[in-house]
């Protein structure tokens, strides 16, 4: 079935860009002009991936991710047009899996989706028998059905989340630098920004480490990178 995306923008043309050229890729899509418009549709549809700007009237791009990831691991790619550092590192925090600065190659919006969609679609058959659950101490990691508990208790993450964690979890003590985990997970130019990874990083911790000032699964290896813990 095609994929369903919600396009929330406030400017008609962007929209109106996006719904044709995603359409024409055969994504379904529909549209919102503001924060309340989108969450109403997207919690009474179901969607794939949600493509959300920043700036919006009433409630804004980040409010609504943040209500969304209240109940959904959706991917959410947000769009903004002030270029800041801080709106994209605070888009992050909230649970976003991406971002992008306006103006914007449509090109570029759909190698993204593409990338996002890859990286959650399921593993061949061959890569589930051999790593179907991976667990670490009171640690599991299910890669088919990509669900991830901790002593028992449900662990929700996002899509980025979940990939960085497979990727440290299936090998372990393998150190990867933030170039090679943007090149990894990400799969593309993130034009120098490391500190995406850090967000992501410690998002994770936040989320599988008992005391994340001494984290006891993804470790850091300092000048060099981070890597998930060899120990049993």
């Amino acid at each position: 079935m095609a994929k369903r995306i919600l396009l929330v923008d406030d400017e008609p043309l962007i929209l109106k860009g996006l719904k044709y050229s995603l359409e024409q890729d055969g994504y379904q899509t529909d549209s919102a002009m503001d924060g309340e418009e989108a969450l109403e549709k997207f919690f009474s549809g179901e969607y794939d991936l949600i493509l959300l700007d920043v700036m919006l009237p009433g409630l804004d791009g980040i409010e609504v991710c943040q209500r969304v990831r209240e109940r959904s691991n959706v991917p959410i790619i947000m769009l903004t047009a002030k270029g800041e550092d801080m709106d994209k590192i605070l888009g992050l925090e909230y649970g976003a899996d991406d971002y992008m600065t306006k103006p914007f190659n449509i090109l570029e919006v759909k190698a993204r989706i593409k990338s996002i969609f890859r990286r959650s679609a399921p593993a061949t058959v061959v890569e589930v028998e051999e790593k179907r659950i991976v667990r670490v101490r009171d640690l599991e990691v299910n890669c088919q059905n990509r669900t991830v508990t901790l002593a028992g208790r449900a662990v929700r993450l996002t899509a980025k989340e979940f990939d960085l964690l497979q990727l440290f979890i299936t090998h372990r003590g393998k150190v990867y630098s933030r170039e090679s985990l943007l090149e990894t997970v990400w799969k593309y130019d993130y034009m120098g920004d490391m500190r995406t990874v850090d967000v992501h990083i410690r998002r994770l911790r936040e989320k599988i480490e008992r005391d994340t000032s001494s984290p006891e699964f993804i470790l850091t290896k300092w000048g060099v990178g981070y890597y998930f813990t060899d120990k049993d």
